[in-house]
């Protein structure tokens, strides 16, 4: 009887250390690694909610600009730095689709999203947020001088509009790029450098970056500058209210949507793939497009979000303009011409 309880409570024992073991390991979080370019930006309580309600760990791996993130990506396409990529644009999405270094999945979310940020048929790439890129003006100078603003792209070259125009160089910034590809949009591939000489005539200033373009020569947001049109964002606006020391009740900055001045970017997540963490990037992609992280992404990238039922800040509302006409240009003929356009451009505007 004595070996019997014996066995019988060593038996228990096992047993019980067995149960144990199994809810260790249920409980020791899993790592979810989320690739993005290094403008990526959420709240700690939204990364916090997703963490606690996946018992994951995520980490973010900061990979540069968006294109030094994408080629970093496609390099190591054999043995994957990631599970999920953020940051995917529309100008890029071909080279990343190319490659093949994309999963496809379809998040059931989807449903809340228009159909105009949906590019990939098979649905490689998610829609996360999109923003223009369009000319920005001081609302006080263009007031004090009793001057229009300008109502297309045309326009930029009039007398009217000499040396008042910053641009920045689309080779080095992101937005220089996507003014060049509104210019590709409107003019076409035959016709956008004999815009951007009639530009250079009219006194058109280029910097290599957005920072300087804005914060030096733009003269709306610092003051400094002798610069009243600069080539920034319809967020940048309600920018200038939000990180206002006594934010004012209007903008001191506006921008010009009229049709083909702006060029819209659409970002993207995707699950990278060879993922070993598939059903975890999917809840991350599926993540990204509630209105948890959807009502976020304003305050947090100041881009719009996709998904239709997000709510929008009262800052975007009231001082944030968009294009109902954007410049478009397709994301294969991006991949197949940027290069050449921006050696084009520069050629005509650098020589």
């Amino acid at each position: 009887m004595k070996r019997y309880i014996l066995l019988t409570l060593v038996l228990l024992a096992a047993l019980l250390a067995a149960c144990s073991s199994a809810t260790s390991t249920r409980a020791s979080p899993r790592t979810l690694t989320v690739m993005t370019h290094d403008s990526f930006a959420v709240s700690e309580q939204v990364i916090a909610k997703f963490q606690a309600q996946h018992n994951v760990t995520v980490q973010i791996l900061a990979s540069g600009d968006a294109v030094t993130a994408v080629n970093q990506a496609i390099l190591n396409k054999d043995v994957p730095l990631a599970d999920v990529f953020f940051g995917i644009d529309n100008t890029l999405l071909t080279r990343a689709l190319d490659a093949d270094i994309l999963e496809a999945y379809a998040s059931p979310l989807l449903s809340d999203i228009p159909a105009q940020f949906k590019l990939d048929e098979k649905q490689r790439v998610t829609p996360v947020d999109y923003g223009d890129v369009c000319l920005n003006y001081d609302k006080a100078y263009f007031a004090e001088h009793n001057l229009a603003l300008p109502d297309s792209l045309e326009d930029l070259t009039a007398p009217e509009y000499a040396n008042q125009l910053v641009v920045e160089n689309p080779a080095a910034s992101s937005p220089g790029l996507a003014f060049l590809l509104a210019t590709v949009g409107h003019f076409g591939p035959q016709g956008y450098l004999d815009f951007w000489a009639e530009l250079r005539a009219n006194g058109v200033k280029v910097v290599e970056d957005w920072e300087t373009a804005y914060y030096t020569e733009f003269s709306g947001s610092s003051g400094r500058g002798p610069y009243p049109l600069v080539v920034s964002y319809a967020s940048s606006p309600p920018a200038e209210v939000i990180f206002a020391e006594e934010p004012p009740e209007e903008a001191p900055t506006g921008s010009v949507v009229a049709p083909d001045t702006c060029f819209r970017q659409i970002e993207f997540v995707a699950i990278l793939r060879g993922s070993q963490n598939r059903d975890l990037a999917e809840a991350w992609v599926d993540f990204m497009l509630s209105p948890t992280f959807q009502n976020d992404v304003p305050m947090q990238m100041f881009v719009f979000p996709v998904n239709s039922r997000a709510t929008l800040p009262a800052e975007f509302i009231e001082h944030a303009q968009l294009a109902t006409q954007p410049a478009t240009v397709a994301p294969e003929d991006i991949t197949a011409h940027r290069e050449e356009w921006i050696e084009a451009w520069s050629a005509t505007m650098l020589r």
